[in-house]
């Protein structure tokens, strides 16, 4: 270990040495800009179906700049490949070709510099689209040096702690995130196009609500109160419905202060949109119809490679109730699952910890038995009541009310009901959740009054969802760490220089 920190030190030094000796130059160790024409993208994309003779007959003048990725010094010529993160392009440089300064500068780049080159477009004797150099430019040095291999099993967690360099030597990592971003865009245009309005509501919330989780907590000083980051936007969109907004969606960041897994992060983002006048069903048919339209426009087909599953999204995707997935997977019968005991001594059995309710264990039980079998798309629909405290409950059967989830790849993506709207039942509701909360589940919903005020001016007919961003990313990217698909996960504290 020691001396791999002599090492480093003294390539820091080296490197320190170099970046001296090109401000001697006349250079600035840190120019403000330099003038481009064309990414290393663009140019590879553009000509890389061009011949040799072609480029002769049509030069293409470019000026690009890009990352030193790889460097072979031959004297008075040497090669060296450029990226942006995405492609790589060859360049040439030549001693008589440019000028005296360039050249000099050229013996002190190190792999990882920023450059910026000038020059034209042509194909070497192996066929290599190249760049002949006519100037080059010096944009940043690269104290720390890039590993040759920044990837592996070994690495993971430097990976995720360190995605700058993640990213700059690692294509398809930027490629992940790439997808990532063409995700949210395809839902937004998805949306907007059926008539929704996006809207932005608060981080801090007097009262945690929305969902069954554990907040974060802050303090506001000039207030001196305390407030909870959101763990989901749900009554305030809600609200918006109260108000006339009849379709509207958040694309939102939602902090859960739970456990950390390959699935959990305590911030991640979630799509929350609702309906005025619909019902779960209704939303049901409109996601099947959103995830396969996504994956079509993401991917260019609606069939899914996640892990060693090959999962086609062709519908219709089966339902299956609640309680029968349970009955069905786990072998208890429809009595034992209704002996509050007996499921409480099954989950204990498999090693629940927390709140001992009725409720968690049931969800206990879901996750053990039934969460490793949905690899295809389902919706487990119809749960109970006593696990739903916003959702309306079946006119013929209030044990139950009208819920879905969706899971694929035996992750939850999406969760959506018929909103509760009775302000009687709500606030009865929220008091059930208060017993819980005495039994020690901390994640069970508080009374939010103002919520019931809303409630009371009258909201109509709803079906409300959410959607998680970063489990539908993993599916669309083949990624089974959810750290793989968030830029910068939260990691314990590490001490380092």
């Amino acid at each position: 270990m020691e001396e791999k920190e002599q090492e480093k030190n003294e390539l820091l030094k080296q490197r320190e040495e170099k970046l001296g000796k090109i401000i001697e130059l006349g250079l600035p160790a840190y120019p403000n800009k330099f003038e481009w024409t064309q990414t290393v993208r663009e140019i590879v994309n553009a000509y890389k179906m061009k011949s040799a003779e072609e480029l002769e007959g049509q030069p293409v003048a470019v000026r690009v700049p890009g990352r030193i990725m790889l460097i072979r010094d031959m004297g008075k010529a040497s090669f060296f490949h450029i990226s942006d993160a995405s492609e790589r392009l060859q360049v040439y440089v030549r001693k008589e070709l440019v000028p005296e300064r360039d050249f000099k500068l050229l013996k002190l780049l190190d792999l990882g510099d920023h450059v910026g080159i000038a020059g034209t477009l042509f194909r070497t004797k192996t066929g290599e689209l190249t760049v002949k150099v006519e100037s080059l430019h010096f944009l940043a040095k690269s104290l720390l040096p890039l590993p040759e291999k920044f990837h592996g099993l070994a690495d993971v967690e430097l990976r995720h702690r360190r995605r700058y360099v993640d990213l700059a030597v690692n294509p398809d990592v930027k490629r992940i995130f790439e997808t990532r971003c063409a995700i949210i865009k395809a839902i937004r245009r998805f949306l907007d196009q059926r008539g929704y309005v996006e809207v932005e509501t608060p981080m801090l919330h007097p009262i945690p609500g929305g969902a069954l989780a554990r907040p974060f907590i802050t303090h506001h000083n000039a207030l001196d109160m305390d407030l909870y980051l959101r763990i989901a936007p749900e009554l305030y969109l809600k609200r918006l419905i109260v108000g006339g907004f009849d379709r509207v969606y958040e694309v939102s960041r939602v902090f859960r202060n739970e456990g950390v897994s390959h699935m959990h992060n305590p911030e991640f983002t979630m799509l929350e949109f609702y309906e005025a006048y619909s019902c779960y069903t209704d939303l049901m048919a409109l996601t099947e119809e959103m995830v396969t339209g996504i994956a079509q426009n993401v991917l260019g087909k609606t069939e899914l490679k996640y892990g060693e599953e090959l999962i086609p999204l062709d519908g219709p995707w089966p339902r299956m109730a609640y309680m029968e997935a349970i009955e069905r997977f786990s072998g208890l019968t429809r009595n034992d699952l209704a002996d509050e005991q007996k499921v409480l001594q099954e989950a204990l059995r498999w090693g629940m910890s927390g709140a001992k309710t009725h409720s968690k264990a049931l969800d206990y039980l879901f996750d053990r038995y039934v969460k490793p079998k949905l690899q295809r798309p389902t919706y487990v629909i119809d749960h109970p009541t006593s696990i739903s405290p916003l959702s309306k409950q079946h006119p013929d059967n209030p044990a139950i009310v009208e819920r879905f989830e969706l899971w694929i790849g035996g992750m939850e993506i999406a969760n959506g009901f018929s909103e509760l709207n009775d302000p009687v039942e709500q606030l009865r509701r929220f008091e059930e959740q208060t017993k819980d909360r005495t039994a020690g589940d901390e994640e069970a919903h508080l009374v939010d009054l103002d919520y019931i005020r809303a409630l009371r001016c009258g909201m109509p007919p709803t079906a409300g969802e959410g959607v998680g961003i970063d489990r539908l990313t993993m599916l669309l990217t083949d990624s089974e760490n959810i750290r793989e698909i968030i830029l910068f996960p939260l990691l314990r504290p590490h001490e380092e220089r």
